[in-house]
Parts: structure tokens; C-alpha cells; sequence
């Protein structure tokens, strides 16, 4: 592993998650819990599989993540964060937060993946009305349907677990984003190739909030 060698905080942390592609594998830990090497190339499209491994390695070597052996006759490892590691999910929310304005629009080289929707959506958004019923809203943008569920007035958003939404949007997930955070009205994202199913009245009951 590579050094600033500075008598620094900032330089020693970004001495152990600095490199290129290694937040990102640490987001994907977060996203998912303890992950097999697959399920981690899959959140990381264009990550060399020689280089995955070669940052698990680094990661693991600093106390950042952990590989666990399975017992047979499982034969994949998987691997978590340590509880060191689990510290990281602030920076990764905040530097998320600091970039939002990056996300309005989506260049067509912009790969995506549909998890990843619950970084800013579990983060930044807020439901309006927590003392009414929950709402279900279904989320297709990507490889898989994700569920965003109110509860307590926090938004959570996880898969689909086969229950009736309220409403269901299927689209790009800029358009998607936008729309949720009220930055345009329903009209403008199906202009904008979103198609929208269900009560659009549940789309009030969710608010941006301003990063911290």
C-alpha cells in the first residue's frame, strides 16, 4: 500500500482508502452486508477482477475488512466490513450528499446499478406525514425492482418483497431522483421517459432534506 507519509489524518486515511475503486467496494459492503467476491464484482461494473481482489487484500490487511471462510459444504467466502470499517459509512454518506448536484443529469457513459438508489434516497429524504400510514413506492431503474417504504418518518429502500405498491415508476434514475425530490412535476418526467402507475399523491409524502 502506497503513503503520503504525512503526519496527517486526512493523508493517513486516505493512505488506507485512497486508491482508485476502494470506497466504492466499501460502499458495496455497506449496501449489502457481508458479500461474496461476485456479488461484489456485480456492484462494481469495470472493476479487473485482479484488482478487486488486490484492494479486498490491501483492505483486509488494515483492519478495514474482514474475509470469513464458510463451512462446508458452502465453498464462497464472504466478506464484511470490521467495525472499523463500519466507521466509514458517514464519509461515504457525506461525500454522497456533498456531490448530489453531480446527479441531476446522468451522461449516457453512466452505469448504474439499482441498489445503489438507497444511499441517496435513505439519506436525503424524508417522509412529510410520519404519523399516517406507511407508503410503498417501486422503483425500476435498473437491473432489479427496489422497494422505497416509509417507517417512523424515516425512508427505507430495499427489494421488492412482493407486496402491492402504492405507485411504481419505471424510468431512468435521474428522472426518478428528480421527481422523488420535487425538482420536477410528473408531467415533465414522463416527458422525460418515465412511466408512473398508482396514487401520485404519495409522491408528497416524501421530502429532501439538506446535507448536514
Amino acid at each position: 500500500m502506497r503513503s503520503y507519509d504525512q503526519y496527517c489524518g486526512l493523508a493517513k486515511a486516505l493512505d488506507v482508502v485512497g486508491d482508485r475503486w476502494t470506497l466504492l467496494i466499501v460502499r458495496e459492503l455497506l449496501l449489502r452486508g457481508p458479500a461474496r467476491y461476485t456479488d461484489l464484482l456485480q456492484g462494481l461494473p469495470g472493476i479487473a477482477t485482479n484488482l478487486l481482489a488486490d484492494r479486498l487484500r490491501d483492505l483486509e490487511a488494515v483492519g478495514v475488512v474482514t474475509r470469513e471462510e464458510p463451512e462446508p459444504p458452502v465453498a464462497t467466502a464472504l466478506f464484511r466490513l470490521t467495525g472499523w470499517g463500519e466507521q466509514l459509512r458517514p464519509i461515504i454518506l457525506a461525500l454522497g450528499g456533498w456531490a448530489s448536484s453531480l446527479l441531476i443529469e446522468r451522461s449516457p457513459k453512466d452505469q448504474f446499478r439499482s441498489h445503489w438508489l438507497s444511499l441517496p434516497l435513505e439519506h436525503r429524504f424524508t417522509d412529510r406525514s410520519p404519523r399516517k400510514p406507511p407508503i410503498k413506492i417501486e422503483l425500476r431503474a435498473g437491473d432489479e425492482p427496489m422497494l422505497l417504504e416509509t417507517a417512523a418518518g424515516a425512508v427505507r429502500v430495499g427489494r421488492v418483497k412482493g407486496e402491492r405498491p402504492d405507485a411504481v415508476l419505471t424510468g431512468p434514475p435521474d428522472v426518478i431522483i428528480s421527481l422523488l425530490a420535487g425538482r420536477i412535476d410528473l408531467a415533465t418526467a414522463r416527458r422525460r421517459r418515465l412511466r408512473f402507475e398508482g396514487d401520485p399523491s404519495v409522491l408528497k409524502r416524501l421530502k429532501l432534506v439538506s446535507p448536514d
